[in-house]
This record gives C-alpha cells, structure tokens and sequence, in this order.
C-alpha cells in the first residue's frame, strides 16, 4: 500500500501505467528539477496511434538510403540539419517530416548535442505542405488529412520539447507549414536580402489554421493576424520587428556564420541548466501569472541544486571560469 509505513515497501512509481508517457514528446531524460513538475501535452487517438505505431520515425537502415535533410558537426557540441530538397522547395511532405521526426528524436538522445541549426538548401526555407500531396490525399477522404496534419502538429511539438535550443537559418521563402516550422525554433537567423515569411493559405481557399497556433505563440496578436488575413509575405525586417526574427543579417554568405556563432555561445553554457530553462519557459508561458511564479520558483530552487549550479556560483565568487559538469 502507499501508505504503509513499512520501510521495505518501495515508493509508488509516478512512471506508472497510470500516467503514460506521451508519445508525441522526443525520448530524453529531463534534469531531476523538471520531473515533477513536466505537463506532458494531452494528444488527441489519432495522434497517439501515429506515434505508437511507430509512423513518425524511420529505422536507422531506412534513414540511410535518404539525403532529403542532410546532418552536419559544424563544431562541437552544434548539429547543422539541413532541408535537402531544393528542387521541391523544401516542401513538408509526409516523408520529409518523417525524415526529420527521426532527426529530432534521435538528436534528443545524444548528450554531445547542446544546440542545433536548421537550415535548408535552395531559393526557398520551406514552401510548407506538398499541395501534390494534398490534392491526391482527397482520395482518402477526411482521414487522410486528420492523419497528416496530426503528423505535421506531432513534429512542431517535437521541435518545441526538443530539450536543446534549435535556431532556424532563413534563406528564401519560408511559407505556411514552412513558416510554421521557422516559428516553432527557439531562435531565428534571416538573411536581409532574401528571407520572407507568409501564411498564405487564405489565398487558396484554405486557411493557415496549424501554423497560426506556432504564429501566434511567436508574434502578436494582431500581427499574427494581419499574415493569416491578407496572405501577404513579410521581409526578413518586418519579422524582425514583429519579433518572428531575432537577429538579420545582410549577405548570404554571412548567414552561416552568425547563426553558427549563436549556437556555439548556446553550446557553451551548462546543458542541465539550458535544459532546465527551455522546458520552464515554455511551461510557463501557458499558466496564469501567480502559477507562473510558483512554477519557476520551484524549478529554480531545484536547479540551485544541481552541480553546475554550485560551480557556476562558485567560481563567480572566486573570480575564475566555472568548469561545468554537464
């Protein structure tokens, strides 16, 4: 019994088959501080039976016959992904997010990972959904689009949890699904010249609904809904005004640079405690005020408790450079 005081009876697991671990979040083991504290998102049946039967990945020997998103170690501690498929404009078809789900969940695991780039090859980011695709799911009835935009929600969740901070490298057109992709990323690089970002789905007749959830979570409200209205497509400076964009830089050829020295000062910092602050802020952002406060308090009274935390503390009060642990 759980309540049994008798020292041999071991604790009730709150791992249990009571509260299962939702499929839609990448496989990682959170730091100590978060695991009481996680609110796994509630997935619709049609979502929980893509990802338990295994539709959202591909195995390792699959993978290995794709180069439709290519992966990089621009340095260490950085993983570059890179959308491959410049003659179809990038375009999130069912297989290409499937190649980068296994990406993601994959990248989740590895403890040599502390930031990731996404970038793509070609004129454009990503042009979204593959409307080829679309059109010939219409044969599989409502079905088929409940299965496929469960798989592209799946898939920006998975970029949101991912446990290490993903900056988005703009060069082109990044539209609707594609759009939705860029602002799903913690962080985003564009290039002045080039990159541009729309919803324009209103414009054939079928409006942005999935990527206005991303949109509105990145931007304000009224500018969230003057791209879904109108259709129209922003510069690389008005999304840095509107706050889609954090930083622009002018060139293609100074792109790369800039966002890999973002995500090599990301990397620099203690993995426990990047971990810990994106899984928090995003917690947060979703709960009132007074529970806001109550949940970061607890979170950053745990982290005071971690080792890096101690160190860091430490050496800024020696005056020396902290050796982190994680």
């Amino acid at each position: 019994s759980p309540s049994s005081p008798s020292p041999p009876s071991p604790p009730p697991s709150s791992s249990s088959s009571s509260s299962p671990a939702s499929p839609m979040r990448v496989t990682t083991s959170l730091p100590r501080c978060l695991h009481r504290l996680s609110r796994r998102p509630c997935l619709p049946p049609a979502a929980r039976g893509l990802a338990s039967e295994g539709h959202g990945v591909y195995t390792p020997d699959e993978m290995s016959d794709f180069d439709d998103i290519l992966l990089e170690r621009p340095t260490e501690g950085v993983v570059k992904l890179t959308l491959n498929q410049a003659r179809k404009r990038n375009a999130l078809s069912s297989h290409m997010m499937r190649v980068l789900q296994t990406h993601l969940d994959s990248i989740s695991r590895d403890k040599g990972v502390r930031a990731v780039v996404l970038a793509a090859d070609g004129p454009a980011f990503s042009a979204g959904h593959d409307l080829k695709e679309m059109k010939a799911l219409r044969e599989q009835g409502l079905e088929g689009y409940q299965n496929i935009f469960t798989q592209c929600s799946i898939l920006m969740q998975s970029v949101v949890n991912l446990p290490q901070p993903i900056i988005a490298q703009v060069q082109g057109m990044a539209t609707a699904a594609g759009c939705q992709l860029v602002s799903s990323c913690d962080m985003v690089v564009a290039c002045a010249e080039s990159a541009r970002f729309a919803t324009p789905g209103v414009n054939i007749g079928l409006f942005c609904s999935t990527p206005m959830v991303a949109l509105s979570r990145k931007v304000g409200r009224n500018h969230a809904m003057e791209m879904l209205l109108t259709g129209e497509p922003i510069s690389a400076q008005r999304a840095y005004e509107i706050g889609l964009v954090n930083r622009i830089v002018s060139g293609e050829g100074e792109i790369e640079k800039e966002t890999l020295s973002l995500a090599t000062l990301i990397a620099s910092k203690p993995t426990t405690a990047v971990k810990i602050g994106k899984e928090a802020f995003y917690q947060q952002l979703e709960r009132p005020l007074a529970d806001a406060y109550e949940l970061t308090s607890e979170v950053m009274a745990q982290n005071m408790m971690e080792d890096d935390a101690e160190e860091g503390v430490s050496a800024f009060l020696e005056k020396r450079q902290p050796t982190w642990n994680n």
